[in-house]
């Protein structure tokens, strides 16, 4: 966030003149405001003033002291060069941005301007947490967009987005309403939002500034978001053909240059390693909202974890690259039944050959972030290690493409995968393989990574400095000869250099004749004297020149396969992209081989048949605990003819699974439209463009609004946006008020998504008066979750079927969750006695009356508990695959399933 300049305290005292070095200081800090200065002194960054007391705080490091400015003590910390990146990183992550001002001249350079000249320095970079590119700031598994918001008026305000993950270089822009501004705010999840500090005002006055989002906010200069200034910028970003930066909108091309404008600055001038940008449309996506999002764990659960998540669940890619594709897949799956076909067919193509899956998957494993390293390169800020990712990656995608030749008929989404793994550029990847050695530094300037042979010259310069040992061992042999000081040896400091260095009682013998012509004194110490010759100061500097040399040819060699690579940018990023795309294809494969999910059919018509349906995160979890997952059929099928889709008005008790059932159908769905398989026996899905999930209770205290006042603005959004195509999940609408309130409230609520909306809907809840709508209703169809009582044990089936439930099992629930039994039973005495009421008059005055009447709670001994009737223990010995009668079978089946809940409980 823009800060003021930093402005000295001011004093009426006489204040001594600035130093050079901390006028220095305040000029570039002015310039950067916002920004945590880290200033290049030698080999530390050093932090002074406010930034040293936020940033010592924040990193656990010592605040010290250097020198005054106006009376008072300069409060000071720094970090080392070698360690500078582990600081940053925690920085970042604390939301904090900062400045790297580097020295830009040889300290040599500076002395000869006078003694009091300090060193050139500059800011040459601002890093913030949407302008990250090294891996050890990133996730790589997840993308880093930085976002920039538009809003521009004209007759009616527009907003726009435009993001790009600076680390891949993907660029993407969209126009789009106040309507959908947060739905796909939360679709992009962005790490840093720019705007203007009066867009920013606007959101949160018309409330759709998401309290999730006001940590990553960045306020920017509105020149950011001039339109028409935009217009040379984009052109010097995105030269060539491919991008007409006038094809866009005003709103669209206000955020794109404010986006570019952004990273132009963060990189100092650096080039702007971005793709031209993707227009999308919102229509061609799978429109999901926030609270949706939230309900169904798409990304992250509600406490924030990825595990338990649908992506934890399904992500079985194998790179990087790979997985954050299928986790952008998620966002916005599609919604044109041919794009989803088209990828559902390459799936399929994979899941019945498991070979060419495993094979495909083995391969890919080995194949680095190409995009990453790619752009690293672009803003001249790789290394080795880049360039040897990308010679391994080309080699890869040549490989991958050879396991494709022998088929005959692929899908047009595989084959396209196919072409583009086949024009690999292996000539390029063959020179890096040449050039490179097996083990590569991190950073060009250690040297070191040119492997031996590839280039006369450089090894002719690496084997002197190589060499130097044996030759300095040569020298030490013959000088202790000419001596006769066998305790002569010729050593190395950083100070001296190389030197010759004899115990202090045979010193004075290399001062006398005939060695003082050849032995120049450099130190004496307590126990030894330290001499040099001109031989080892001649050698010292051939030594010196020939790593100097060495160093300069391979920067040298650095430079031309830098160069190399980025002729080959338009065709590396495509071989990117075809990579990842092939890694979340085989990924799905190999989730719908490995966990039973089938094909869903998918169409333009208002179906909706799952049959043996199950909730992916869910069943994981239960599996894993050694039981199995109960699946459930659902039928919300429709047409136009009658009007729209069925909606299923679903009861039963609470933990009886109405929940999960409910989730589980918008999961399938979303998971058919991302191109995936689905956790089902066979599913039907005609295209759903939206889908709306409220389940679960939460409040937004932060905006005072309590836990009913969230249900019905979410409820609302539902019923003002969903449209007969849409797919709506409802659980417990107007729980959170009183009984007759709320009651009317999903009762009115029910009618309106039958009568007006028409969508296919599934509304769960306890009231049991609404079951009666089926007899008016002509689509509303009545399923209750099943349960079994035995001996007043309730046991919970997880099981749906048709009808209406008669009772909730509040008392039995309560029971398990560890209420006393005190207040069990006296709550089964107030039931018994409400119940009773209802069946007579049911005024409310009646019923308070006969409340009042009520004995007081008086306190009671728990019951002791019965032995377990012997017919439980007889049902150890039944083996219900050895009864032929059908009738005998299901309820030996079933018998047995209450006796395994009940001990599960």
């Amino acid at each position: 966030m823009d800060q003021a300049p930093y402005d000295p305290p001011k004093s009426s005292t006489p204040q001594p003149a600035l130093t050079p070095m901390m006028a220095q200081y305040f000029e570039i800090k002015a310039i950067n405001p916002g920004y945590l200065l880290f200033y290049r002194m030698g080999d530390f960054y050093e932090l002074f003033f406010e930034d040293a007391e936020i940033a010592s705080a924040a990193l656990g490091i010592v605040l010290t002291k250097r020198g005054k400015h106006l009376g008072e003590d300069i409060g000071m910390c720094g970090v080392p060069i070698h360690a500078a990146q582990d600081y940053l990183r925690k920085l970042i992550n604390l939301g904090h941005r900062v400045a790297l001002c580097e020295q830009v001249e040889d300290p040599a350079e500076a002395k000869k301007r006078g003694s009091k000249s300090v060193v050139k320095r500059d800011v040459v970079r601002l890093i913030t947490p949407g302008t990250l590119t090294e891996d050890d700031h990133l996730d790589a598994r997840s993308s880093n967009f930085l976002v920039a918001l538009a809003m521009v008026h004209h007759g009616e305000t527009d907003f726009a987005l435009a993001w790009a993950d600076v680390s891949t270089g993907e660029t993407f822009c969209l126009d789009l309403t106040a309507e959908l501004l947060q739905d796909e705010l939360a679709r992009i999840d962005p790490v840093e939002l720019l705007l203007t500090e009066a867009t920013r005002q606007a959101l949160v006055e018309r409330h759709l500034l998401p309290p999730s989002l006001v940590p990553v906010l960045s306020p920017i200069a509105p020149a950011f978001f001039d339109s028409e200034a935009a217009m040379p910028r984009l052109r010097e970003a995105f030269p060539g053909d491919s991008f007409d930066p006038s094809a866009l909108t005003r709103s669209s091309r206000a955020a794109l240059g404010a986006l570019v404008g952004y990273v132009h600055e963060s990189q100092k001038g650096g080039a702007v390693a971005l793709r031209p940008p993707a227009s999308e449309n919102a229509p061609e996506h799978l429109a999901i909202d926030q609270a949706t999002r939230a309900s169904l764990e798409l990304h992250q659960t509600q406490r924030g974890q990825a595990r338990g998540s649908l992506r934890h669940a399904i992500d079985l890619t194998v790179t990087a690259p790979g997985s954050r594709l299928l986790s952008a897949r998620l966002a916005a799956p599609l919604c044109n039944a041919a794009d989803i076909n088209g990828r559902l067919d390459a799936v399929a193509l994979l899941v019945d050959d498991t070979m060419l899956t495993g094979r495909l998957r083995s391969d890919l494993k080995a194949v680095p972030d190409l995009a990453r390293a790619l752009t690293r390169l672009a803003l001249d800020r790789g290394g080795p290690r880049d360039l040897a990712a990308i010679g391994k990656a080309v080699s890869a995608a040549s490989a991958l493409s050879g396991h494709f030749r022998p088929l005959a008929d692929i899908p047009p989404t595989l084959g396209t995968i196919a072409q583009t793994l086949a024009a690999a550029p292996l000539p390029l990847a063959s020179e890096l393989t040449l050039a490179l050695d097996d083990e590569v530094p991190l950073l060009a300037r250690d040297g070191g990574f040119v492997r031996k042979g590839y280039d006369a010259t450089l090894d002719s310069e690496r084997a002197l400095a190589s060499e130097t040992r044996e030759v300095v061992a040569a020298l030490q042999a013959r000088l202790i000869d000419e001596t006769e000081v066998r305790s002569l040896k010729i050593r190395h400091n950083g100070v001296l250099g190389y030197f010759v260095e004899v115990p202090a009682a045979h010193g004075g013998r290399l001062l006398e004749e005939p060695h003082r012509q050849t032995f120049i004194h450099r130190q004496t110490l307590a126990n030894a004297m330290r001499f040099t010759t001109a031989e080892l100061a001649e050698l010292e500097g051939r030594i010196a020149r020939a790593h100097e040399a060495a160093l300069e040819l391979e920067l040298k060699i650095f430079a031309r396969l830098r160069a190399h690579v980025l002729e080959q940018t338009d065709s590396l990023r495509q071989l990117a992209d075809a990579l990842a795309e092939l890694d979340v294809t085989a990924a799905l494969a190999h989730l719908a081989a490995t966990r039973n999910y089938a094909r869903p059919e998918i169409d333009n018509s208002l179906a909706f048949a799952i049959a043996g349906g199950r909730h992916p995160v869910v069943e994981d979890m239960v599996q894993a605990e050694g039981h199995s997952f109960v699946a459930n059929d659902a039928d919300l099928s429709g047409s136009d003819a009658i009007g729209g889709g069925r909606l299923w008005l679903v009861t039963g008790p609470n933990m009886g699974g109405k929940s999960t059932f409910l989730r589980q159908n918008a999961l399938i769905a979303i998971l058919a439209q991302m191109g995936s398989f689905v956790p089902a026996s066979s599913a039907h899905i005609g295209v759903v463009d939206r889908v709306f999930s409220r389940v679960g209770a939460s409040d937004d205290i932060a905006h005072g609004r309590s836990t009913f006042m969230v249900e019905m603005v979410e409820t609302a959004a539902i019923l003002n946006r969903a449209t007969r195509r849409s797919l709506v999940i409802l659980d417990e609408i107007g729980r959170g008020t009183a009984t007759f309130d709320g009651l009317s409230i999903a009762w009115a609520a029910v009618e309106a998504l039958h009568e007006t909306t028409g969508c296919r809907a599934l509304f769960a809840t306890h009231f049991h008066e609404l079951t009666s709508l089926q007899k008016t209703l002509s689509r509303v169809y009545n399923v209750t979750m099943k349960v079994r009582e035995w001996e007043g044990e309730v046991v919970f089936l997880h099981e749906v079927g048709s009808g209406a439930a008669d009772r909730s099992y509040g008392i039995q629930v309560a029971r398990l969750a560890g209420l006393p039994e005190p207040v069990l039973a006296r709550a089964r005495q107030v039931l018994s006695i409400l119940e009773q009421r209802s069946a007579g008059s049911g005024s409310s005055g009646s019923v308070a009356a006969v409340l009042d009447d009520l004995p007081l709670f008086a306190h009671q001994p728990p019951p002791v508990t019965k032995t377990a009737d012997a017919v439980h223990e007889a049902l150890d010995a039944v083996r219900p695959d050895e009864m032929t009668p059908k009738q005998a079978i299901e309820l030996i089946y079933e018998l047995k399933k209450i006796r395994d809940a009940a001990r599960r409980r």
